[in-house]
């Protein structure tokens, strides 16, 4: 599963996340998978990038399909990042699952660079991390949450609560190709 930062044709839906799933300020997300569950499955949840290697990192966005990225902007990227959580997996001490938000802080967030490893789909770990995502945005009372995904992977979204342009809302994106006056 992955969610693309970068945009290509065709344009990737917007999501957002619709104000009936939204739990309270004060309600806690129940997870598919506990902390403890994926400790007894040999994986550790991070919630900074201490400790993340931006080269394995990079990997797991190449074999999702990513083109490789600078470690040195993924840097930047991360120090300019809202939320981020991912899981590594303890036998290999390598990132398996990774989502991060940026935003305002206060009303607005945007969801980036959600990647599950292939060898590890399937497993709940995208669901992991997303829920806990969301959990620390909306702990922090950010109501406009949104994300852009791939077609093929929307289904994977729903169930989290996101919908496709709520109340007709539709998402642009700035394109170089089209405006030559820049």
């Amino acid at each position: 599963m992955l969610l693309r930062g970068i945009v290509s044709a065709p344009l990737p839906s917007t999501l957002s996340l619709k104000a009936s799933a939204r739990p309270s300020q004060n309600a806690s997300l129940s997870f598919s998978i506990s902390d403890q569950e994926l400790e007894s499955r040999g994986f550790s949840l991070r919630r900074s990038i201490a400790d993340l290697n931006l080269d394995h990192l990079n990997s797991v966005f190449v074999a999702v399909g990513f083109p490789k990225r600078d470690t040195e902007k993924i840097r930047v990227a991360l120090e300019n990042t809202e939320s981020v959580q991912w899981v590594e997996y303890r036998k290999t001490q390598r990132p398996v699952a990774f989502a991060r938000a940026t935003g305002d802080g206060v009303f607005n967030a945007i969801i980036w660079d959600v990647v599950v490893d292939p060898s590890f789909q399937g497993i709940g770990l995208g669901k992991a991390v997303m829920e806990r995502l969301l959990e620390e945005l909306l702990g922090k009372g950010i109501t406009n949450i949104g994300l852009y995904s791939e077609p093929r992977v929307l289904g994977f979204y729903r169930p989290l609560g996101f919908v496709a342009d709520p109340d007709g809302i539709r998402g642009m994106v700035y394109s170089r190709k089209r405006n030559k006056k820049f």
